[in-house]
């Protein structure tokens, strides 16, 4: 009936099977050390090992615990290439296979969701799918008043397995630690149970939607299509007709279209706060086309971050920071954002050493991004030397969004190889970035939060 495992039972083994692998792979680790082998050759063989399985066993249960899967990304830059490729690699293969959900099936659905008479407020509807992805799938149709709309209809049980899969990840938190130390694992897990959950009420993603449509309404720059209905598991929004996605354009467009692209791609993505209070926190390529009249066109908000008055000046202060280089004044600002937890020591070279390049983009008037650049910056990320300063490091459970949207969007802007000035984008949508009197002064903000909406 969809791509969701029917027996409960075996996802939960697959999960539980997980730590029972990390306990033996431990105890191995302790008896090599007993026997000679270096404490760092061993941790790493640890890690890779946890990794290899932690994310074999989320590719093989897909569905639910597949979007956990992509969820969970963030931990990608922990892991290196031969695991994390191979992951991605498996998630991907496993979408594109997901067969499509019977038109009985759906029909049960959109009768739950819009009415026994559902068929009334269509005037065609397609039972065959025009996209699928891990909880749910896209129908193109025709509806009363004429206007061509896309039917997303989410499936039967999708989110009693996303609940659960995500029930049973929280008891693995020694696993992730293992891979990075230095993260609140379980606050972070908790943020991410919360955020999956909304992305499964279709309430939740209409009523951003529509507050993305209606902020962007005759945009020269920007297309959100409108909500035109929405009820139970079904969501109808208007059709986007023509352009070329960003996937296309990453293999084959121009470097004028790349640019175009990628400026206008990282000014959404920028400005969303500031325009209507949300930012979008899926950048994945699949959500974004460059349309025929130059506009980008931006899809599914089931994933958002609330960010009320725009990007809090705590985000533009640590922005700014990062672009001055002082390494005693970055990890004073880090601590007091908790990115480096209480206890954990970090080496000031070290930590400049892998801050200097992240900034580089917020600091030159124009750059170009490009995959080389992201080579030499996931080659440093991804060492799983304990003496790695990224495994130090914390995310405080009010950035998961944030970090995922700034990785990611980064990743696209580097599969693009966009070239264009970036750090223009943030003077003009980041408050705190630019615009405080007194850059090294960090007691500006109090520790309360109350002046953290900008």
């Amino acid at each position: 009936m969809s791509d969701l495992p029917r027996r409960a039972v075996t996802r939960t083994a697959k999960l539980a099977s997980l730590p029972i692998g990390f306990a033996g792979r431990t105890a191995l680790g302790v008896g090599k050390r007993t026997l000679g082998k270096p404490a760092e050759l061993v941790a790493l063989e640890i890690q890779q090992r946890t990794a290899d399985q932690l994310f074999k066993v989320l590719g093989e249960l897909k569905g639910g615990a597949m979007k956990v899967g992509q969820m969970l990304s963030i931990f990608e830059a922990a892991l290196p290439p031969e695991i994390a490729g191979p992951y991605r690699a498996t998630l991907t293969r496993l979408q594109e296979a997901a067969p499509p959900l019977p038109a009985r099936a759906v029909h049960k659905v959109l009768e739950e969701g819009l009415g026994a008479g559902w068929r009334d407020r269509f005037a065609e509807f397609d039972d065959k799918p025009a996209a699928a992805a891990s909880i749910g799938q896209v129908h193109k149709a025709i509806w009363a008043d004429s206007r061509t709309v896309a039917v997303k209809v989410q499936y039967p049980g999708a989110g009693k397995a996303l609940i659960a899969d995500f029930n049973q990840l929280a008891r693995l938190s020694r696993l992730f630690s293992v891979l990075m130390p230095g993260l609140d694992i379980k606050s972070i897990l908790a943020e991410l149970k919360e955020r999956v959950a909304e992305e499964l009420d279709y309430t939740i993603e209409a009523a951003s939607q529509s507050t993305f449509a209606q902020a962007y309404d005759g945009d020269p720059d920007f297309f959100v299509p409108a909500v035109v209905a929405q009820s139970g598991h079904v969501l109808v929004t208007e059709w986007m007709d023509g352009g070329t996605p960003l996937s296309k354009i990453i293999s084959e467009g121009t470097q004028e279209q790349r640019d175009r692209a990628g400026l206008l791609y990282c000014r959404f993505l920028f400005s969303g706060p500031a325009r209507c209070g949300l930012l979008h926190a899926d950048p994945h390529p699949g959500n974004f086309r460059l349309l025929d009249d130059g506009r980008l066109g931006v899809l599914d908000f089931g994933a958002v971050d609330r960010l009320p008055g725009g990007f809090h000046r705590r985000i533009g202060r640590l922005m700014r920071i990062g672009t001055m280089l002082d390494v005693d004044l970055i990890e004073q600002a880090l601590r007091e954002d908790d990115f480096i937890r209480e206890g954990v020591e970090i080496d000031p070279k070290a930590l400049h050493a892998f801050i200097a390049p992240v900034a580089e983009p917020l600091i030159e008037e124009t750059f170009k991004f490009s995959r080389e650049w992201l080579r030499q910056e996931a080659a440093r990320v991804t060492d799983l030397r304990p003496t790695n300063v990224v495994r130090q490091l914390n995310l405080p459970p009010s950035y998961v969004l944030i970090h995922r949207v700034v990785t990611a969007g980064t990743g696209v802007l580097c599969q693009l190889e966009a070239e264009g000035p970036f750090r223009g984008e943030a003077l003009a949508w980041v408050p705190g970035f630019a615009d405080d009197p007194d850059p090294a002064s960090l007691e500006e903000l109090d520790d309360s939060g109350e002046e953290l909406a900008g």
